[in-house]
């Protein structure tokens, strides 16, 4: 895996690269924890399905499905990029999809990323039992450019597909008590308290 300051193009000198940042924060950062890692060479398309079916999940439930997946006893549902992907019977397990797949490299890398996280979240003094995956995020990465040669002498590109990825462990919020009516309490969204504050 590259970090930001590594080099990208293979060349003979390192560019200095400024290190990407998250997406986005948790919304309780003293509850969570994060890992990422970038330009990752396994399949974007294969990853970001593996990643989506994890997502929700409990920590331990995760880890146990992508190693399942890995010795082909559960299967991975492909949603979006399912074009061209064969029917499984497996899937009849799942809520949704027909199709799908056991991608074993993008498992082993998202099982080595819940285990960075996993540390991360022990050296916080989180309790790792409950800790549930509240963020997943799939990116493309810039293409990795080879050439393959054909016939008559032509040069064609032969380029992957990596991506970046990152996630969010965190403890589950504590339910809202009910309200005096009898009636379960929300918590106002951000524009809801705009509008309170603002009058």
């Amino acid at each position: 895996w590259f970090s930001g300051s590594e080099r990208r193009d293979g060349g003979d000198e390192a560019q200095a690269v400024a290190p990407m940042g998250y997406s986005r924060e948790p919304d309780n950062p003293t509850k969570a924890c994060k890992a990422k890692g970038t330009d990752i060479r396994v399949s974007f398309k294969n990853t970001r399905e593996t990643g989506f079916a994890i997502k929700g999940m409990a920590l331990s439930r995760a880890k146990k499905y992508l190693e399942n997946v890995i010795e082909k006893k559960e299967i991975v549902p492909f949603v979006r990029y399912r074009y061209g992907v064969g029917r499984k019977a497996q899937l009849k397990n799942h809520k949704q999809g027909t199709s799908g797949r056991w991608p074993k490299k993008s498992a082993e890398c998202l099982l080595n990323l819940l285990k960075n996280a996993e540390s991360n979240a022990e050296m916080k003094a989180l309790d790792t039992e409950s800790l549930v995956i509240s963020h997943v995020q799939v990116n493309r990465a810039m293409h990795g450019r080879r050439r393959t040669y054909r016939a008559h002498g032509r040069i064609n590109a032969y380029k992957s597909s990596p991506c970046h990825i990152e996630l969010f462990l965190s403890e589950p919020a504590e339910p809202v008590p009910i309200g005096e009516g009898g009636k379960i309490g929300k918590t106002k969204g951000k524009k809801a308290q705009l509008r309170t504050t603002v009058a």
